[in-house]
């Protein structure tokens, strides 16, 4: 009987963790990128709540909202499409 309820549930479990008609890769991407903004907002609450002193402080503290703000900060941090990948150099010809 222990069996029959362990082997229900892990095929119950199976069955909603790949569930047809729902794309990975979409959904995949999907949480990434909510989990990338949920970071920055973090980040720029916190930078906002920090008080400054310097102007140094004042300084960093711009830089890093400016960077947080652009979307060349978050395409930076992307894995590479593999249809991007480097080709190698062509043989040289006096090797043949």
């Amino acid at each position: 009987m222990r069996f029959l309820l362990k082997s229900a549930f892990w095929l119950i479990v199976a069955f909603i963790a790949i569930r047809p008609g729902i794309d990975i890769n979409a959904a995949a991407s999907s949480l990434t990128d909510q989990a990338m903004q949920a970071g920055q907002q973090a980040i720029a609450t916190q930078i906002e709540n920090t008080e400054c002193d310097t102007l140094q402080c004042a300084g960093g503290k711009a830089l890093i909202a400016a960077a947080l703000a652009s979307p060349a900060a978050t395409s930076a941090l992307r894995v590479q499409d593999a249809s991007q990948a480097p080709l190698p150099r062509p043989r040289p010809a006096w090797l043949g």
